[in-house]
């Protein structure tokens, strides 16, 4: 039988959703919890058991934990993390599974850029038959025949790629690494190289690659210019890959057709609930769509994560090899 480890479920998922995990394991673990009321004492004492933890960002730089072997993000973003505060033996993992509704919130946006529903539903429901087409109402477009380019081709850039082709449109994208493209893109090239050029050809550019050095910033003024002037931008990763300054400019000189913008420069924290996502006033705009960082949450992204965490604990209670380690180059 396999030895009884210890996991410490950290912060603020403690508090709700730690106690999904229990029920889904197969092999024996011993479960601590932790949430920062509890003091910074307790989060000694459990660091020092803990061979593996399921954390967020650290409320301060974390105790000694000299067992620690697994640490489990229960999400996909790792760019906050100070690998240094871990012991060097610890394999860090990150959890997906959010690729499927971020995937339909992309199809979503282009279908509601091209037909407009939203605006229409609501003039009809106050009265008008202004959008009706035998009344001479304006005409909306298609996403059929239209390009779709993905900055990014990992688990989001996927999940695009086949239902933008279920919709008839041609799917290009670039990765960090070269490779043969696979069903259903019509190619696929590298960002250093090949970025130009899918910017040029793109009606719909998704950002969707992780927020790194490489990355901050990618989207820039000169960026910006080579999309086409009727094109939209869709950030579903993460806000800093755009260059707030330049990607506002853009929108407000209207040298791009617009952007649909779910992820964000600034968020609410414990002093300030409701801070301005932005820096720039991108809500004056009427050529953009923003979300409040929505795309992903759904209640069954959630149960497929703690599924998935509950597995790669099992895999590496039996001592099999976990899914999903980071290689941060060291």
């Amino acid at each position: 039988m396999t030895e009884e480890l210890t996991v410490l479920v950290s912060g603020t998922l403690a508090t709700g959703q730690g106690a999904r995990l229990g029920d889904r394991l197969t092999t024996p673990w011993r479960q601590l919890t932790w949430v920062p009321d509890d003091g910074r004492e307790k989060w000694v004492e459990a660091m020092a058991q803990a061979d593996a933890v399921i954390s967020g960002a650290f409320p301060e730089p974390p105790p000694a934990a000299p067992k620690l072997r697994l640490f489990q993000i229960p999400f996909a973003g790792y760019d906050w993390l100070d690998r240094t505060l871990l012991p060097k033996h610890c394999t860090v993992c990150n959890t997906f599974e959010h690729e499927i509704p971020i995937a339909e919130f992309v199809l979503l946006s282009m279908l509601e850029w091209e037909i407009g529903l939203s605006k229409a539903a609501l003039d009809f429901k106050a009265g008008s038959w202004r959008y009706h087409g035998l009344s001479g109402g304006p005409f909306h477009g298609e996403v059929y025949g239209k390009t779709v380019g993905l900055i990014g081709y990992g688990h989001i850039g996927e999940e695009v790629a086949r239902r933008a082709a279920a919709f008839g449109m041609r799917t290009v994208a670039v990765a960090r690494t070269a490779r043969p493209a696979p069903e259903p893109l019509d190619w696929l090239g590298t960002a250093d190289r090949d970025l130009d050029r899918l910017l040029g050809e793109s009606d719909y550019v998704v950002v969707a690659c992780v927020l790194s050095e490489e990355t901050r910033g990618l989207i820039n003024a000169a960026r910006l210019a080579r999309m086409k002037p009727d094109a939209v931008l869709i950030n579903v990763a993460r806000g800093a890959v755009a260059d707030q300054a330049d990607l506002f400019r853009a929108l407000q000189d209207k040298s791009i057709g617009g952007a649909v913008l779910d992820v964000w420069y600034n968020y609410p924290t414990a002093e300030d609930r409701s801070p301005s996502p932005a820096d720039h006033p991108f809500h004056e705009l009427d050529n953009v769509v923003m979300a409040p960082h929505i795309s992903a949450w759904t209640t069954q992204m959630v149960e497929r994560r703690w599924d998935f965490v509950a597995a790669n604990l099992d895999r590496f209670a039996r001592g099999e090899p976990v899914l999903n380690a980071i290689d941060f180059g060291d």
